[in-house]
């Protein structure tokens, strides 16, 4: 118990911290299962508590939107009668390990909110979380060391039709679109499987953990959730046929220009010379003066000699 109330200790100075949103101070969900069951050790740990009834975890107001239950069995009985808590079933046959004596089970419900947290480093990106996160973790009732609980034949049930939790699943369903059941491993790792089609919104699970309901997007909400690297690329592309549409147009723009002076030089030699007359003289273009025709005249006082 030293170790659990060191733990405690760190939650209460966390939970003394000015309030920004609750989930914004919860960095992890392992974060999240630890803080939970270090209240749920400090409320009952000490406590006799009479097996198989359940207890409703207090914790603190940083914290609002999540509540935690908790109940105590002996393993042994547990593997032989199964258990219910809330909307988690288990079948006879269960088995906790390693277990020497009783069991600490603890159900987490996290609305929508908190449940960011367990979703937001899933891949999620084709699908949308519409109901509440539940979770079903196991404790040594004599430490907090974590165990863990797999169902035998028959698996656990997760049951999601609860007033609460069915007006959530509710929204956003689109007409032939059924939810999936979605486990979040511990390893990061996403599952998603079929519900029970003969009971809505029922999904099996092999063991404990934390589980949702998920829904498809729609193709246009899908494809807008494009990956980084493809819109890394686009842009990296449409940059260069950019940069080479405007080379191109300034080379354009430059070849006109010269071809217009070049124009322009030759107008200007072309009338030079036609108001100066040029020729060529030898190799050389020279202006030429224009030629006036003097008309001869007879002088005065002119005699022509006879012969």
């Amino acid at each position: 118990m030293g170790s659990c109330r060191i733990a405690f200790c760190l939650v209460v100075v966390l939970s003394l911290l000015p309030d920004s949103g609750g989930a914004q101070q919860v960095k992890s969900a392992r974060m999240l299962d630890l803080l939970i069951r270090d209240y749920t050790f400090e409320s009952y740990g000490r406590k006799f508590i009479r097996t198989g009834m359940v207890h409703s975890v207090s914790l603190p107001q940083n914290l609002s939107g999540i509540r935690a239950d908790m109940v105590k069995y002996r393993c042994g009985s547990l593997r032989r009668h199964g258990a219910r808590l809330k909307e988690f079933r288990l079948a006879a046959g269960v088995t906790v390990t390693p277990c020497a004596d009783r069991v600490m089970v603890i159900r987490q419900f996290l609305e929508q909110n908190w449940s960011t947290v367990y979703y937001s480093n899933y891949d999620l990106s084709d699908y949308q979380l519409i109901s509440p996160v539940l979770g079903l973790l196991a404790y040594n009732a004599g430490s907090p060391s974590e165990i863990g609980i797999s169902a035998g034949e028959i698996p656990i049930t997760v049951n999601f039709s609860s007033p609460l939790t069915e007006a959530l699943a509710g929204q956003n369903q689109r007409p032939g679109i059924v939810p999936l059941c979605a486990i979040f491993g511990s390893d990061g790792k996403l599952t998603l499987s079929n519900m029970v089609t003969l009971s809505p919104y029922l999904c099996l699970a092999s063991g404990s953990g934390h589980f949702g309901l998920v829904m498809e997007l729609p193709p246009v909400q899908a494809g807008r959730k494009e990956s980084a690297w493809k819109v890394a690329i686009g842009s990296s592309i449409g940059t260069a046929l950019g940069i080479v549409l405007l080379g191109l147009l300034l080379v354009a723009l430059f070849v006109k220009a010269k071809k217009r002076s070049k124009r322009e030089e030759m107008e200007r030699r072309a009338y030079e010379e036609e108001a100066l007359q040029v020729s060529m003289v030898g190799n050389m273009r020279a202006p030429m003066a224009a030629t006036t025709r003097t008309v001869p005249g007879i002088e005065h006082g002119y005699t022509p000699s006879s012969p």
